[in-house]
């Protein structure tokens, strides 16, 4: 099966690893993987502004650099989103790019998503193994893709993987891209709920799969002093399986790492 890693503007610049997990992952499940050097964003953050005519030039460019892929799996739930739910609907009565928007759309998935109701993934059989306790952020993008519960399903076939609920988890962090810099006030409340979730949890470590989402909330655990660490699904996974050396995610670059007692310890403990 051959599969083109979108690799996403915020996973290349600040979670390279999740990407590296992504192939790494992908190949060890049969899958043939590539990259197409020439993707840039998706077009998301001129959309969400009101740019439609430079979002159809970058969602042009974009179907064509992807035209002969037969799957394009991508890190982020909100990337995907923005192919699938607003690529058909911006070309939309379009006849030279509508049918093709729409293709793309339809071969677009989330990485998770993908394991699960493509590849039919069972971790368990592959002995993947993964010792400690975590507690996982499911980003609002995820549902306008029809992704409910597989990330949890995935978590629970990793032996020694202790999953813990978080309350409200449907609620949004306050990140909504542009959102937390229009309504900072509103956002930072909406964030810091999520933290008190997180907080409750006692869980040392959060499993959060979109970018923005992992930066708004790490940003938030910093301030409020939860020393919690951030990790991504695709990470965990490719750790599990041995194919990559199980890395710490720390949130202060002074050397200070998440209490293992967890959050409701006290904050860092000196690395």
């Amino acid at each position: 099966m051959k599969v083109s890693l979108f690799v996403t503007c915020l996973t290349e610049s600040f979670f390279p690893r999740t990407a590296i997990a992504v192939v790494k992952v992908l190949e060890h499940l049969g899958c043939e993987v590539d990259f197409p050097q020439a993707q840039t964003c998706c077009g998301q953050p001129m959309y969400n502004n009101g740019f439609h005519d430079q979002t159809r030039d970058l969602a042009r460019r974009m179907i064509q650099i992807f035209e002969h892929s037969d799957y394009v799996v991508t890190p982020s739930g909100s990337c995907a989103a923005m192919v699938r739910d607003y690529y058909p609907e911006l070309f939309h009565g379009d006849h030279a790019w509508e049918h093709d928007a729409q293709k793309f759309a339809g071969k677009t998935y989330e990485f998770i998503e993908f394991l699960v109701n493509v590849l039919k993934v069972d971790l368990a059989s592959l002995g993947a193994k993964w010792e400690g306790k975590a507690t996982y952020h499911y980003s609002c993008h995820l549902r306008g893709i029809g992704i409910t519960d597989e990330a949890v399903r995935v978590m629970k076939q990793i032996g020694g993987l202790e999953y813990v609920p978080l309350a409200k988890a449907e609620q949004c962090c306050g990140f909504g891209g542009t959102f937390a810099m229009k309504y900072p006030q509103i956002s930072g409340s909406m964030v810091r709920d999520k933290v008190a979730c997180i907080a409750a949890t006692g869980a040392p470590v959060v499993v959060s799969n979109d970018a923005g989402c992992t930066m708004n909330i790490a940003g938030s655990c910093r301030r409020e002093g939860a020393g919690v660490a951030f990790k991504s699904l695709a990470e965990i996974i490719a750790e599990s399986l041995g194919l990559m050396e199980r890395e710490e995610h720390y949130l202060n670059p002074q050397g200070q790492k998440p209490n293992p007692a967890g959050p409701g310890a006290g904050p860092f403990v000196k690395a």
